[in-house]
């Protein structure tokens, strides 16, 4: 439902763009348009306890994520270190000064 409403928004390099902090995010942790079709066919092969908790997610479950999804077992993985990478940032934002360190370096669009 999310990632349908991001779509709408336009292309997705450009939605983040609009996110303070995401110029320091690693590249390989940010999809580009076209993996935005695996990354949806990924979760819609998820549970909805998988979706919930993603850390219930061992081998097996993988696998039959990679199958259902048309994806590789190397793909769930690659998705599931994104996501790790990214609930470290929302962390860090979290913490007293963290959204401080996020913004420095990242300028203001004209009339802010």
């Amino acid at each position: 439902e999310q990632l349908q409403q991001v779509k709408k928004m336009g292309p997705l390099s450009q939605v983040l763009g609009m996110l303070p902090g995401m110029n320091k995010m690693p590249q390989d942790a940010v999809p580009d348009d076209k993996a935005l079709v695996k990354i949806e066919a990924i979760i819609q092969s998820m549970t909805p306890e998988e979706r919930q908790k993603p850390n219930v997610i061992n081998g097996s479950r993988r696998r039959r994520i990679a199958i259902g999804s048309g994806t590789s077992v190397q793909d769930i993985n690659k998705l599931m270190k994104q996501f790790e990478q990214m609930q470290k940032m929302m962390k860090s934002i979290g913490k007293p000064g963290g959204a401080g360190r996020l913004m420095r370096g990242h300028r203001m669009p004209a009339g802010f």
